[in-house]
């Protein structure tokens, strides 16, 4: 049973399909994007992302590093991608639903178990999560929907540039 339970969505215009792109198939490209607190990403696993696909990660946290190794625990495209850590430390997924031909995103994170030292500080550790998952919705929003955008002077099918 989780410990920690943080949870954010956000509506991203452009296509399930495209957003799945984004956030499972090209995870390795893109998740240092939407995540700046990952400063190495080293992939374990070979081919392209399936289940079983392991990662390595390093990250700066409120100041502090950590590594961890993960691994995809779930992948069906195009509606949901999930992660947990080899020593079940934490779970993450990425719930995708089509909204209207757009695209609504679900995060959610778990973490499994606190240690000793850290049980004091539960409750930020609670609100500092909850933020880091609306960040992380927010940033896949900007950087898929930036990315889709058409470029500056290019007309729409309304007949209006983008710029």
């Amino acid at each position: 049973m989780p410990v920690v339970k943080a949870r954010a969505d956000i509506l991203i215009e452009c296509s399930p399909e495209h957003v799945f792109t984004y956030v499972a198939r090209d995870f390795f490209l893109n998740y240092p994007r939407w995540s700046p607190e990952v400063k190495r990403l080293a992939v374990l696993t070979a081919g392209p992302l399936r289940v079983g696909s392991r990662a390595r990660q390093v990250r700066t946290d409120q100041g502090r590093e950590t590594e961890s190794t993960f691994r995809v625990t779930a992948l069906d495209e195009p509606t949901r991608i999930e992660f947990a850590e080899t020593t079940n430390l934490f779970r993450i997924s990425y719930r995708l639903a089509p909204v209207d031909g757009h695209t609504h995103l679900v995060f959610g994170f778990e973490l499994t178990r606190l240690e000793f030292y850290m049980r004091p500080f539960e409750k930020l550790i609670r609100v500092t999560i909850q933020e880091g998952a609306e960040r992380v919705v927010r940033n896949i929003k900007g950087l898929v929907e930036r990315q889709s955008a058409p470029p500056d002077g290019v007309m729409g099918a309304a007949g209006s540039a983008h710029v």
